[in-house]
């Protein structure tokens, strides 16, 4: 087994202001994605061209950090938002869900769609392959910070933490729902699919991926197991992608005759 290295979440400090390891792993995250884009825009079909990139990564940016810390606040520290309003503000207490970050990027393409003249949809085709990696860094960033530690465990890549050896569950979601996510997805979307397939695919294994791992994960308090011992906040908001991804690929491969592009 391994032993954790307790990593000072802090990089560096100028003065009042703290550079994380955490926040570092966004702006990583960030500008693979920018690079992707870039890359991907290039693409037969793809509703924007290289001098929107830089706007679209704007729009995702907003849509993340805004929609991740509501998300977080009103699902998981609705205690504290109640009897602290500014604690949605308080960034360094709590975290950022990423239902909450999912919403808000959806909102935000739809809205940067609809000034472009395109639907949410095409958009969202466009940017599910570029997002995993942005996902598996900031996993990295919760390792880093010693948070969202798995259940005990026997394996022999467990980490001791507190004298406990825990399943490492942040390094499980950084390589699925992070780089086994992107592998799928980017080699999936290298040929013309179907109009929501992308999409689609995207919700369905990121829903499996976050299922799964939650029975290896300790859960969020609050609100802790929410029925059987077992039962999660994180598989309750899963399931839903699940299913949606699942009928989004029917659809789209139902209706393949009609529209089928890259992007």
């Amino acid at each position: 087994m391994l032993t954790y290295p307790e990593i000072d979440p802090i990089i560096f400090a100028l003065g009042p202001l703290k550079i994380r390891w955490y926040g570092l792993m966004y702006v990583v995250g960030f500008l693979f994605a920018w690079w992707l884009a870039k890359r991907r825009c290039k693409v037969e079909g793809s509703p924007i061209n290289s001098e929107q990139v830089d706007d679209l990564i704007f729009y995702g940016m907003l849509g993340v950090i805004i929609g991740g810390r509501v998300g977080y606040a009103i699902v998981y520290g609705w205690q504290q938002l109640i009897s602290d309003p500014l604690y949605l503000f308080k960034i360094t207490e709590g975290g950022m869900s990423f239902h909450g970050g999912l919403a808000g990027v959806m909102t935000a393409m739809w809205l940067y769609g609809r000034k472009l003249g395109h639907s949410i949809w095409r958009m969202l085709d466009f940017v599910a392959p570029i997002v995993p990696l942005g996902l598996g860094f900031g996993r990295i960033g919760n390792f880093i910070n010693g948070e969202l530690w798995g259940k005990p465990a026997e394996v022999p890549w467990a980490f001791i933490v507190d004298g406990i050896a825990r399943h490492p569950s942040q390094l499980y979601e950084a390589v699925l729902e992070g780089f086994v996510l992107f592998a799928i997805l980017w080699f999936y979307s290298a040929k013309p699919r179907p109009y929501l397939a992308v999409s689609g695919l995207f919700l369905f294994f990121y829903g499996v991926f976050r299922f799964a791992i939650e029975f290896v994960r300790l859960p969020d308090e609050p609100p802790g197991y929410l029925a059987w011992d077992w039962l999660t906040m994180g598989q309750v908001l899963s399931l839903p992608m699940i299913l949606a991804g699942a009928v989004l690929v029917v659809m789209a491969y139902r209706k393949a005759g009609t529209a089928t592009v890259n992007a």
